[in-house]
């Protein structure tokens, strides 16, 4: 006989009762703008639905809402497939949005010394 180890009393749940889960699953950042972004998943991202991206910008993260606005696949292997999403940046804080202008102008330094 089992012991029933539950402090509350669950209950059935006539009919459906979706819900949703956030799993944490990497991404490559590809380009970034001020507005959005487009990234690589190995995996396809549902049109306009909104996640939580935690983006690695130099020696800085941020962590921004993002929806989702084009993803498509980019490159089909044997053993994977590569999807490229568009997403836009949702209210972005003051902290995020002046961590991606900063790390916008280091890549324009960068790149301005290479073709020197």
């Amino acid at each position: 006989m089992t012991e029933d180890r539950r402090h509350d009393e669950r209950l059935d749940i006539a009919g459906e009762a979706p819900g949703e889960v956030t799993i944490l699953q990497p991404v490559s950042l590809v380009e970034i703008s001020r507005g959005g972004a487009q990234v690589e998943v190995s995996f396809r991202l549902a049109i306009d639905s909104l996640h939580d991206f935690r983006l690695l910008l130099g020696d800085r993260v941020v962590v921004v809402k993002a929806r989702i606005v084009h993803c498509r696949i980019a490159e089909f292997m044997h053993d994977h497939v590569l999807y490229r999403a568009g997403i836009e940046f949702i209210e972005p804080s003051e902290h995020v949005t002046s961590a991606i202008a900063q790390y916008l102008e280091r890549l324009r330094t960068a790149r301005l010394r290479e073709t020197r």
